[in-house]
């Protein structure tokens, strides 16, 4: 990712950075920068704990149940329809 850059390119970077926004705000754009990592990674964290919580809860509403048959349902199903309009 960063295999093209050397000492002097990230120097250049470092300096625009620090023409753009000015020594004073650089510290509060870090703190806020790391709180809102903080918060995100939380969040995530709290989904999942959601998820796992829900999915522990209930686990037999996201598998449906077995459908059972009667045996003429089984009959039926294999059997072909008789055509009762054709003699032989």
């Amino acid at each position: 990712m960063l295999g093209g850059l050397n000492g002097w390119h990230l120097v250049i970077i470092l300096a625009v950075i620090l023409l753009l926004f000015g020594a004073a705000k650089l510290p509060a754009l870090a703190k806020s920068m790391g709180q809102s990592a903080r918060v995100f990674k939380g969040e995530m964290k709290a989904m999942k704990d959601e998820d796992a919580a829900r999915d522990a809860a209930a686990p037999s509403a996201t598998t449906p149940a077995p459908v059972q048959s009667t045996a003429a349902e089984t009959t039926a199903a294999v059997t072909p329809p008789h055509d009762a309009g054709t003699a032989r």
